[in-house]
């Protein structure tokens, strides 16, 4: 299953780069250059700024954050040239169960465990802005088939937000696999501080992520397997 055909992680704005000859729609693909980041470095305040994540199963879904360790975004005028993000993968946090229920130890454990994201030997994820562009009114956003349930993973002109101004690029890192994904998202550049806003879908298999996955999903009851599409969500403030 493709990693969405969108938009992608939003961490910037107006930047044109030459090198970003990725066409208008959401996508994966192989990791890119990252971008040289001119003029001024904004940090990342990571006491307002997160990540989100869904992810779901034909009995259900789960849902919660991961910490913003640190980040900066390069702001050259009224554009973004660079910026990268670490997400500290053992800090994620699961909304949907109570902290002191023995479910949420389990399936944190479980994710932090090598069927998932495997934090012992790779405890962050990482984020490095690859090109910036416009979001156009003619852009668009397409969705992928996805096996029925009664809880099926938003799509992503669902998980998209509203009235996005920028295409972002960029490479994301988990589990020492690096592919580029690209996403719209909503970024405002004013008196000293930069926000940057976002929502996406990935194909967690792209990163191995491959607990549970879809491929054999015909070898065992439709309720016993876990969606590779995986909901996300960032919000960024620098300053």
């Amino acid at each position: 299953m493709r990693v969405l055909k969108m938009t992608g992680l939003a961490l910037a704005t107006g930047l044109m780069l030459a090198s970003c000859d990725q066409g208008n729609t959401v996508e994966t693909r192989d990791a890119q250059e990252v971008a040289n980041g001119e003029g001024m470095a904004y940090t990342v305040d990571t006491q307002a700024s997160q990540v989100t994540w869904t992810g779901y199963k034909p009995a259900g879904k789960h849902y919660g954050t991961i910490a913003i360790k640190d980040g900066e975004l390069n702001v050259d005028g009224n554009n973004i040239t660079g910026g990268r993000f670490v997400m500290d993968l053992t800090a994620l946090e699961i909304e949907d169960l109570r902290g002191d229920e023995e479910n949420y130890q389990k399936l944190y454990g479980h994710l932090q465990s090598p069927d998932f994201f495997d934090t012992e030997n790779h405890p962050e994820a990482v984020f490095e802005v690859t090109g910036v562009e416009p979001f156009t009114s003619s852009d668009d956003i397409q969705d992928e088939e996805e096996y029925e349930t009664d809880n099926t993973p938003k799509s992503s002109s669902e998980q998209a937000i509203d009235n996005p101004t920028h295409w972002i690029s960029g490479n994301l890192t988990m589990r020492g696999n690096t592919k580029n994904i690209k996403f719209p998202a909503r970024v405002n550049i004013n008196d000293g501080s930069v926000t940057a806003k976002a929502g996406f879908n990935i194909d967690r298999t792209q990163w191995k992520v491959a607990y549970g996955d879809e491929s054999s999903v015909t070898d065992k009851a439709k309720d016993s397997f876990i969606y590779n599409t995986v909901n996300v969500g960032f919000e960024l403030n620098a300053n």
